[in-house]
């Protein structure tokens, strides 16, 4: 992200607090021993989610109020880390997790830095590892709203960059991974009255065995 980003991230987690809520869905099954890294943790919705699981889970945010938020979300002797860190540069080393999962941290972000993030989950799974993948697909309703930043990326009111997917474009981020499946989750939003179609693009790619 722009160097501002972080600081734009910082005060909005400072104002709003817990700022996403809502359920997670359909996390994929995995042996209880299982490395995970989370990365984009935010205010831990989707930790908190990870924690009945029984995996051994790092989650990261490069906001330091998000990563407060996360550790104040988590029980008491959850078996989990909170770590302060820029998924662009990860400080964790080659094939260090079983899996990691990138729910809506690659759409927050700009193109090369999308491509940075890419190669650093490249970098840090195991061979056979698995990268669960979930952002915004270009046929969800806001697709076009707010000032247009790029390619696919706009910017509403609240002042969060949003980018929307095409399917060709997540494949070609992860030019190292396979891609073990790839589709589209919709679901209805009621606002003031009226249904719109959410959108989410979801893959799981498998690092080749070298």
């Amino acid at each position: 992200m722009h160097c501002n980003d972080r600081d734009w991230w910082e005060a909005d987690y400072a104002k709003r607090g817990r700022v996403w809520g809502g359920a997670v869905h359909d996390l994929p099954t995995l042996p209880s021993s299982t490395r995970v890294l989370e990365l984009g943790c935010g205010n831990g919705k989707t930790l908190v989610g990870m924690l009945p699981c029984g995996w051994d889970v790092v989650a990261t945010d490069f906001s330091l109020n998000a990563a407060t938020l996360c550790r104040n979300a988590i029980p008491t002797g959850s078996a989990c880390q909170v770590v302060l860190s820029d998924a662009r540069l990860s400080p964790f080393r080659r094939g260090s997790f079983d899996a990691v999962f990138a729910y809506h941290i690659l759409g927050h972000q700009i193109g090369e830095d999308r491509s940075l993030c890419a190669r650093e989950i490249e970098r840090v799974l195991r061979p056979s590892g698995r990268l669960f993948f979930c952002d915004f697909s270009d046929r969800d309703f806001r697709f076009g709203n707010g000032k247009e930043t790029g390619p696919g990326t706009f910017v509403r009111g609240n002042g969060i960059r949003t980018h929307y997917f095409s399917p060709g474009e997540v494949r070609d981020l992860f030019p190292l991974l396979h891609e073990e499946s790839l589709g589209n989750r919709t679901w209805a939003m009621r606002i003031r009255g009226n249904d719109y179609t959410r959108c989410e693009i979801r893959a799981v790619f498998v690092k080749r065995d070298v």
